[in-house]
């Protein structure tokens, strides 16, 4: 690990000659008639990058684990794999992202690795920003403090007169040859430190509690089928709280058949618990069970995956306080802080 520091007039150089090196993803705009809002996407210009971003509708998981995904294409007896990876830069993640990519390395490490995923994961060289401004709906400062980002390669902190680089990685060091970088005073390394220690102290939303006692008060609120009656009233089961989480990683695999009924696609795409049939299971003679038919099972079953489920093999939460799912609900129901917060001591 390094430090290292570049100025101001000499951040544009450096981007571009990383972007005609090579693939370069980071927050760009996506403006709407009520406001703007941010995506990662390939950049072909310095002037598209958006480190002043608050959040981005979609977790940059979708990166390694897409929405829509080939997992093997067949053609009568011939089959082949389609792995894939491509080597990209993904530049400009918030630290809280990091994390939640840490979960997800984990989960899909587990047992039998899916090579579909990793694969892509370890073409990537990520590059964290710090957050310089906070979205109102996020609570990230208030959740799985004791859970440290370690996923990523290096770290880009914006100060007076420039920027300080952080380097945690042979991949993050490479990086470094495509810029001016000198040796970061142990001043500025301060200065970077306060930068991103300030910034939790904007978070508006709150999560109260620590995530043992947290995980402790969801598990035992299970069984008090009123509360969560209550929670998932309003709930439209579209599964969007899922769709824009971090930590989500439920797919579904169907084989697409091509109309000369020989040739076709495996394909994964991302599932939702919230749906109404994501816990429906075919009986055989046209017969079927949900095992959680009620939106109130949907909705508690969200929140304890979220906030105990999987707290002993991750550390911490499967919750990174990004706020997305907040934004994303229709019915403004999925704060993780309002309905956490709600629930009684256990």
């Amino acid at each position: 690990m390094s430090f290292h520091f570049i100025k101001d007039q000499d951040f544009a150089d450096f981007l571009t000659d990383l972007i005609r090196a090579k693939i370069v993803v980071g927050p760009v705009a996506k403006t709407s008639r009520q406001q703007e809002k941010f995506v990662f996407a390939r950049l072909t210009r310095v002037q598209d990058l958006r480190l002043d971003y608050d959040v981005t509708i979609l977790p940059p998981k979708k990166e390694f684990f897409p929405a829509k995904q080939d997992l093997l294409r067949f053609d009568g007896p011939r089959v082949k794999a389609c792995l894939e990876p491509v080597e990209k830069v993904l530049f400009g993640v918030h630290f809280y992202d990091v994390k939640a990519l840490d979960m997800t390395d984990a989960l899909f490490k587990e047992k039998n690795e899916d090579r579909n995923y990793t694969a892509h994961r370890e073409a990537a060289t990520i590059v964290v920003s710090n957050i310089r401004k906070v979205f109102p709906r996020a609570f990230w400062a208030s959740i799985g403090a004791e859970v440290k980002p370690r996923g990523h390669d290096a770290w880009l902190t914006q100060i007076v007169g420039g920027c300080v680089f952080e380097t945690g990685t042979l991949k993050g060091e490479a990086l470094l040859k495509f810029g001016r970088f000198s040796e970061a005073s142990a001043d500025q390394v301060a200065a970077a430190r306060r930068a991103n220690e300030d910034m939790g102290k904007q978070c508006l939303e709150q999560l109260k509690g620590t995530s043992a006692s947290n995980a402790k008060k969801v598990r035992a609120a299970f069984g008090k089928e009123e509360l969560w009656t209550k929670f998932a009233e309003d709930c439209f089961s579209c599964g969007s709280c899922n769709t824009v989480c971090p930590t989500c990683y439920c797919f579904d695999v169907q084989d697409w058949w091509n109309i000369d009924q020989k040739s076709g696609a495996r394909t994964r795409t991302w599932d939702a618990c919230l749906t109404e049939d994501f816990a429906k299971i075919s009986l055989g003679a046209g017969a079927a069970e949900n095992f959680r038919e009620e939106r109130a099972e949907r909705f508690r079953h969200r929140f304890m995956r979220k906030a105990a489920y999987l707290n002993e093999k991750l550390g911490g939460p499967a919750c990174v306080g990004c706020g997305r799912c907040s934004a994303a609900c229709t019915a403004d129901i999925a704060d993780p802080t309002t309905v956490i917060n709600s629930i009684p001591e256990a």
